[in-house]
Formats: C-alpha cells, sequence, structure tokens
C-alpha cells in the first residue's frame, strides 16, 4: 500500500514538473515553457494572450477596419432596442462604444477597459463626435467593475483572449447581465490556419463553449456573419 501511494505520489510531482504549478483555485495552469505571444498561463487547455497596449491604439482606428471586420453587419445583428444598456468589454479606444452609443439614443454604453489611457483616448472620440451616453469604466484584471444585474448586452470584440483571469470575468458578466441578457464574443476563427493573425489571438469555437459553458451560460447561436470572425452568443 505504501508502495503503491509513494508510486503514485512520484507520477504527480512528475506532472508537475513537466506542466508547472497549477493555481490552487483550480482555474489555471502555468507554464515555464509557452508561446512567446502568451502569458504563460492556462485556462480549460488555451494559453491566454498578451492584450494589446495603449500604444498600440492606432491599429483598433486604422481606416480599412470598416472594411477588413465590417462592424455594422454585427451591430445589426444584436438587434438592439433603443433604450439597451450594453457593455463594451476591452473597449479599447471605443471603436465599437461610440458606433453602439449611436444606436441607443435612450440607453447607455459601458466601456470598460483596464487602461486608463485608453479610455483617455475613449473621451476624447466621443467629445469629438459630441457622443454623451458612453460611461468610461476602469475595470481590472479580474473585476470589470459592472453594476449587479443591469445590462443587457455585453460585447466582447476581439478581445475575451486576452482576459488574464477569464473565469473569474465570466463570472462577474453572469453577475452584471439581466434575465435573459446576452454576452456576445466576437474573435479571429481559430479554425482557420491560413488567417494572417496570431494563434493566440484566435479562438475556436469548441473552446469558447468549453470556457463558458463550464461557468454555467449556455450557447444561444453562433453567426457566421463576418469576413474572418465568430459571432457567438450565450446567455445564462
Amino acid at each position: 500500500m505504501a508502495k503503491r501511494w509513494l508510486a503514485g505520489l512520484l507520477v504527480l510531482l512528475g506532472f508537475w514538473g513537466i506542466f508547472g504549478d497549477i493555481d490552487p483555485a483550480w482555474a489555471y495552469e502555468y507554464r515555464q515553457r509557452h508561446d512567446p505571444d502568451g502569458i504563460g498561463k492556462f485556462f480549460l487547455g488555451r494559453e491566454i494572450a498578451h492584450y494589446m497596449g495603449h500604444l498600440g491604439a492606432g491599429w483598433l482606428e486604422r481606416s480599412p477596419r470598416e472594411r477588413e471586420e465590417r462592424p455594422n453587419l454585427l451591430l445589426d445583428a444584436l438587434n438592439l432596442l433603443p433604450t439597451d444598456s450594453v457593455v463594451d468589454l476591452g473597449a479599447g479606444t471605443g471603436y465599437f462604444s461610440r458606433r453602439l452609443a449611436q444606436r441607443l439614443p435612450q440607453g447607455r454604453v459601458l466601456a470598460v477597459d483596464i487602461q486608463p489611457e485608453m479610455l483617455e483616448i475613449l473621451q476624447d472620440l466621443a467629445a469629438e463626435q459630441q457622443i454623451t451616453n458612453i460611461q468610461p469604466i476602469l475595470g481590472s484584471e479580474n473585476d470589470p467593475h459592472l453594476p449587479s444585474h443591469s445590462v443587457d448586452v455585453v460585447l466582447m470584440v476581439d478581445a475575451y483572449h486576452e482576459f488574464a483571469y477569464p473565469q473569474e470575468m465570466i463570472q462577474a458578466i453572469a453577475q452584471s447581465l439581466k434575465p435573459g441578457g446576452r454576452a456576445v464574443l466576437v474573435e479571429y476563427r481559430g479554425e482557420n490556419i491560413w488567417l494572417p493573425i496570431k494563434k493566440l489571438h484566435k479562438m475556436t469555437l469548441n473552446q469558447l463553449r468549453r470556457e463558458w459553458e463550464s461557468q454555467g451560460f449556455h450557447e444561444r447561436t453562433t453567426l457566421e456573419l463576418l469576413p474572418d470572425q465568430h459571432i457567438t452568443i450565450f446567455q445564462l
């Protein structure tokens, strides 16, 4: 019996030695050997990507983006009501926040980012267009600081794969949604190996489902309307 216990312990220690330490909460795994585009932290087998810093803001506002990503197709597909409360989570410069705000004349946009520099740019660009129904929120890596049970839609465009604490963020999103509210994820198709986007900045549908369903959400639908991105909608 003692020999069997010792053998099991050695196997377990060997597993940790190969794959690294595991978070006490068992949600995350840390590996010393990892993709240079990632942070060495894994959630359900997926390495989390580095987030884009504020020095890359120009990329978010690039003029070809309208043609490349067709943002209006995405926003049309959301079927928003003029009174809706919508979160732009990982808002960056507010590229989508501004477009959402124009569709919500009696509603509001909660624009969340973890970089104060991004929120400054967001506010400046919104002011230039005289948009007044965007509320900037400085979030943290594990908490978007959203009000409870008060939002209709949480939109994440090319952002979720960069969340350093995806489990905690999904739980916070669940807490923020009204009954029937939707979490909408837009991610470059990880299934397309020819898409010229770095591997960790794409996600497959199977991985998205695995992560969100593990936290109690179910997939309502996936829309393949955009040139290179999935639109996946989850609800509780």
